[in-house]
């Protein structure tokens, strides 16, 4: 298991997917920024990064590492009590509506008969014309094939232009079906897209709240390590095979997860 900042790695699990220390915004100093080497605006789009994203920023943050480590749990609470307040401002909001929208789904509008007649039509005409001037510039020798491709398409052109196309005909009697089985498509991607990105935007927050407990509800935070060559694994080799966020939980350590999970918790009961 290889060393990282510890306060990185415990702001990231306390955001769910890779925020840092901060401070309520009452006492949100310009001082306590430069402390961390981090601006405002960095932290907010690393907060909005993390909720909207999932990502899992860890640069910027030059300084974490100097917050003593008595003081993770309060700088925890601290952090996510910003993040609460953030996460409800007009520019977090914004955002989320772009992303919505940027992941709504492209819904299938089946071409109509007359629509796939005329395009098949324009197909023709410009087969019949690369045809022909592919047939100017052909070697003698090869012209005769060039010229039964060029009757055949000629002869393809007709049938496209034909009220009566058979091909069209039946592409016609089936259109109403098709049109139905596109409308149930369309409304079961749209229902996943809701459901998924509700309008509310909180609820959409709170299934990256309920995402921070599923991934801290089992760590063992006294599991044993041992180094080698300066990194620490883990001495049950189970552990090693755990995701990032549950490792980064591990070496949080008890007090700040804690503390997160018990915050996490009452906010979601305050979503509705």
């Amino acid at each position: 298991m290889k060393k990282v900042n510890l306060l990185i790695a415990a702001c990231m699990v306390v955001l769910l997917s890779g925020l840092f220390a901060f401070q309520p915004a009452s006492h949100f100093t310009d001082d306590f920024l430069k402390q961390l080497g981090i601006s405002k605006t960095d932290a907010d789009q690393k907060i909005a990064g993390s909720f909207l994203w999932g990502s899992l920023d860890q640069q910027g943050v030059r300084n974490a590492r100097n917050i003593a480590v008595g003081n993770r749990a309060a700088v925890a609470s601290s952090l996510l009590t910003y993040v609460k307040k953030y996460v409800a401002s007009p520019d977090f909001i914004k955002e989320y509506n772009e992303m919505r929208e940027k992941e709504k789904p492209e819904l299938f509008v089946p071409q109509t008969p007359e629509d796939m007649q005329k395009e098949m039509i324009a197909n023709g005409k410009k087969g019949v014309a690369d045809m022909e001037a592919s047939l100017k510039k052909a070697d003698p020798s090869m012209k005769p094939m060039f010229e039964k491709m060029l009757a055949d398409l000629k002869k393809q052109q007709v049938a496209n232009e034909d009220p009566n196309n058979k091909q069209i005909a039946a592409y016609k009697k089936n259109y109403p079906q098709f049109q139905k089985d596109a409308e149930t498509g369309n409304q079961r991607l749209l229902k996943e897209w809701e459901a998924k990105y509700p309008v509310n935007h909180m609820l959409f927050v709170k299934t990256r709240l309920q995402q921070f407990l599923d991934e801290t509800k089992d760590i063992d935070f006294n599991a044993e390590l041992i180094e080698k060559n300066g990194v620490k694994y883990f001495v049950n080799k189970n552990y090693e095979s755990k995701g990032k966020r549950w490792k980064m939980a591990f070496r949080a350590g008890k007090p700040v997860i804690e503390t997160a999970r018990k915050f996490t918790e009452q906010w979601m009961n305050e979503i509705k």
